[in-house]
């Protein structure tokens, strides 16, 4: 009878000396000690809250919201709800941070291929535009580009004129506003038509140069497609688009397109911020490719040009773009201190302006941190992939 008593408890002593069973104890208890410190956490910042009378739900999200945002992308006013000014905090910190990305990139790539010309001059302004931006902290170059760049400009009275009806001043960059007519989405449809028709016919490219070794002319065929088809369909169809030049009324333009300041001066500031970084990782990636290859490019008589664009830039890339992914996420994060020059993204409009009218102080900020943490998810699946099509496949 003992014996049988005494079998699971040897059962038992014999599991916990298995290191899987002990492996999945672990993390059962882990999983359960976490999980009990966020409900204690959870039920005691409500108790809190409701001690202070802080609202718990999320009834504010409909209420009416009562103040004016002004750049706004998506149709707002004063009579919108907080959900709305939400997405227009959403949408404007998504349009700076995408504009950034594409200038930073393209700004970084050039500084750190110049940092690698054999030419004296120009090698030493890229290394010390490098060093200096990327040594002054970002938030001092936002308020020197928006106070000691933009702020100073003239009034809208004295503006100054630049050519094609483009005026320049404190309150902005003021463009001519484009007005399409009739005819207008046949061009779109061409433009669609010519991208698909670079994709096939670099597609057509790649296969023809793995079987024979020729190289087509992709880039050449790429602009026709892209600028000459839709050229050709807008003459044909009677040039459909036509430009409102603005006019100084009063002490303000009326008509046109205006770029405002805060906008300006914080895309200009995390463009070149991002890219003095990008520019570094970009030098590095390319100086780790062996000089083997770029010799035996220029042996088979590639150009300097064509040996950069084809031999050296594809194999640096798989060096490249993982840092590169982490600027990407720097500057969308960065974005964020917008606040301090008055550019209305997600922080200063939802965190700031909605915290402070609702008191919804915990509802907000988890929306606000939910929003950044989906950005930077959704920006690594996309630069993953990315990476995933330059990496060494192994046969």
């Amino acid at each position: 009878m003992s014996e049988v008593l005494l079998a699971p408890r040897s059962l038992w002593s014999l599991s916990l000396h298995d290191a899987k069973v002990r492996g999945v104890l672990y993390q059962v208890l882990l999983a359960g000690s976490l999980l009990a410190l966020v409900v204690s956490i959870a039920i005691q910042t409500a108790s809190n809250m409701r001690a202070r009378g802080i609202p718990l739900s999320f009834g504010f999200w409909n209420e009416t919201a009562g103040f004016d945002i002004n750049p706004t992308l998506i149709p707002y006013d004063t009579l919108s709800t907080y959900g709305q000014a939400f997405w227009v905090g959403v949408v404007n910190t998504l349009y700076v941070s995408l504009l950034g990305i594409v200038l930073a990139t393209l700004l970084g790539f050039v500084v750190g291929i110049a940092r690698l010309s054999p030419n004296w001059i120009v090698a030493k302004v890229a290394a010390s535009y490098v060093e200096v931006i990327r040594n002054v902290p970002l938030l001092l170059q936002l308020l020197f580009w928006y106070n000691a760049v933009l702020k100073p400009l003239p009034t809208p009275r004295a503006s100054i004129e630049l050519p094609g009806g483009i005026y320049l001043n404190n309150r902005g960059l003021i463009i001519p506003e484009i007005q399409l007519h009739e005819g207008a989405g046949s061009v779109g449809l061409a433009f669609l038509a010519g991208t698909m028709l670079c994709f096939a016919y670099r597609f057509h490219a790649r296969r023809v140069q793995d079987r024979t070794g020729k190289q087509l002319p992709v880039l050449r065929v790429s602009l026709a497609a892209l600028i000459g088809l839709p050229l050709i369909v807008f003459f044909l169809v009677g040039s459909p688009v036509s430009f409102v030049t603005p006019e100084l009324r009063g002490f303000n333009f009326r008509g046109g397109h205006q770029l405002y300041p805060e906008f300006a001066a914080l895309l200009i500031g995390l463009s070149a911020y991002t890219a003095s970084f990008i520019a570094e990782i970009v030098r590095s990636g390319i100086q780790a490719v062996p000089k083997g290859q770029t010799e035996a490019a220029h042996a088979l008589g590639l150009a300097p040009g064509k040996t950069l664009r084809l031999v050296t830039v594809p194999q640096a890339l798989r060096i490249i773009i993982p840092p590169l992914t982490s600027q990407y996420l720097n500057l969308t994060k960065n974005s964020s201190l917008a606040v301090f020059i008055g550019y209305p993204d997600l922080v200063q409009i939802f965190a700031g302006t909605v915290l402070n009218q609702t008191g919804a102080a915990v509802q907000v900020m988890a929306i606000t941190l939910s929003v950044y943490l989906a950005i930077s998810l959704v920006t690594s699946m996309v630069m993953n992939a990315f990476n995933r099509r330059f990496a060494i496949v192994e046969r």
